[in-house]
């Protein structure tokens, strides 16, 4: 565990390291005490796709993050707005499953089959183009290798995409969508550091964007 000078220089060095890395964000935005903020504009009304990705460096191991994500059977019980979550129809040679969600957020609630892809400390890719509200869902992890002197360290690259059946629950959705994106990707950040410990550095975006 590193601490104090020695964590502050290494977050400096960490920023330095990845200023050169694309930041570009999509979308209308404004600034607000140094807080970046979206407005819907008219165009996102008329629009029934959404996608949001996020890569972010962590204080934890590729396996750390791995073992968690791909814990679909125990969603229910740290990321929000998951109801119930009952993996099946599992793939003999480890290579994926499938799995039963019920997903609330008022006013909206779904119940899905995803198809969930492992790749093992690596990937995971889950799908759905059977629900009720969706044409199509898509939540995908990536992990890879963090800063070479700090092992126990990795970049995760974080994608949500879906297509809604209507645009009324496009525009319901479009007033929670940033909240409930952080929230779910901050909740599964949070179940690694009480299954594994404090972090090895602090957590730094390196690029976000919205659509």
């Amino acid at each position: 565990m590193l601490k104090g000078s020695t964590l502050k220089a290494l977050d400096v060095r960490i920023i330095q390291r990845y200023m050169q890395s694309s930041c570009q964000q999509i979308g209308p935005r404004r600034y607000i005490n140094g807080i970046q903020r979206y407005y819907i504009t008219f165009n996102d009304f008329r629009n029934k796709n959404r996608m949001y990705t996020k890569k972010e460096l962590v204080g934890y191991s590729m396996e750390d993050m791995y073992s968690v994500v791909s814990d679909v059977s125990n969603y229910y019980k740290f990321v929000p707005y998951v109801k119930k979550s009952q993996v099946h129809t599992v793939d003999p040679g480890g290579g994926g499953f499938k799995a039963d969600l019920i997903v609330g957020f008022p006013p909206l609630n779904e119940i899905y089959t995803s198809q969930v892809t492992l790749q093992p400390n690596s990937r995971v890719k889950s799908e759905c183009h059977d629900g009720r509200l969706f044409n199509y869902l898509l939540n995908e992890w990536r992990f890879s290798p963090g800063l070479k002197d700090i092992p126990n360290s990795c970049v995760v690259d974080f994608r949500v995409a879906f297509e809604f059946k209507s645009l009324l629950h496009s525009n319901i959705a479009n007033i929670f969508f940033d909240l409930i994106c952080d929230q779910m990707e901050n909740a599964f950040i949070l179940e690694v550091s009480r299954r594994s410990g404090p972090p090895s550095i602090r957590s730094h975006v390196l690029k976000s964007r919205r659509s």
